[in-house]
């Protein structure tokens, strides 16, 4: 298994992914357009900063965790010759700037497309999966639920890519189940939007998705 991962993003989503890689034995590299500001807080984990160039070069495998908004900018960023044969786990969702509707959030995109597939198709030369889209970044790594482990759904055209994010799954204690091909991440990336409705509706943030099988 891969052993360096470069996470492209500062915020929470980045940080949570980066400190739950750290602890599970993974070399992280984390990456920022002001890579300075991250200086205590990388120090303070162990893990290493630089720009998203620099991050991406790094990884072995390399995490997009930017706002939707923000995705074709830091791939583009990033480098393509940076990306190229690598596993890109995409958590990103294309969530509008614009109010949401009654709790529901407002996507970017079509109905008929994501925002995987765009990024896809701008990088063909990288292997994106998407994965930790779809439950809130305190429970990205060892989940804890009282119905058991939760599902996580995934998606991408290369099935050894999907292998290798199943395998970090796992080990971050989720079950997972491979939901298809790159357009299947029309389906997942609406899946925020019903995590998202429950908390806007209820101020409930505590819930994940359990598939259960007969």
């Amino acid at each position: 298994m891969s052993k360096k991962v470069g996470i492209l993003g500062s915020g929470v989503v980045a940080k949570a992914l980066a400190t739950g890689f750290k602890q599970h034995g993974y070399q992280v590299m984390v990456g920022s357009r002001s890579p300075e500001k991250l200086a205590d807080w990388a120090r303070e984990q162990g893990v290493e900063v630089g720009d998203f160039a620099q991050t991406a070069a790094f990884g072995e495998i390399v995490v997009l965790a930017v706002a939707g908004t923000a995705a074709e900018p830091a791939l583009a960023l990033a480098g393509k010759q940076n990306l190229a044969g690598k596993v890109v786990i995409d958590t990103t969702n294309p969530i509008s700037e614009d109010d949401a509707d009654r709790g529901v959030l407002r996507y970017f995109t079509g109905p008929n497309e994501s925002l995987m597939e765009r990024l896809q198709k701008a990088h063909p030369e990288a292997h994106f999966v998407k994965a930790f889209n779809s439950v809130g970044n305190a429970f990205m790594v060892n989940p804890q639920f009282a119905g058991g482990p939760p599902t996580m759904f995934i998606c991408g055209n290369d099935a050894g890519a999907k292998g290798t994010v199943g395998e970090i799954l796992t080990r971050f204690g989720w079950a997972h189940e491979d939901a298809g091909f790159a357009e299947s991440a029309r389906p997942i990336e609406a899946l925020c939007q019903l995590w998202c409705a429950r908390g806007f509706l209820q101020n409930q943030w505590a819930h994940a998705f359990q598939l259960l099988k007969a």
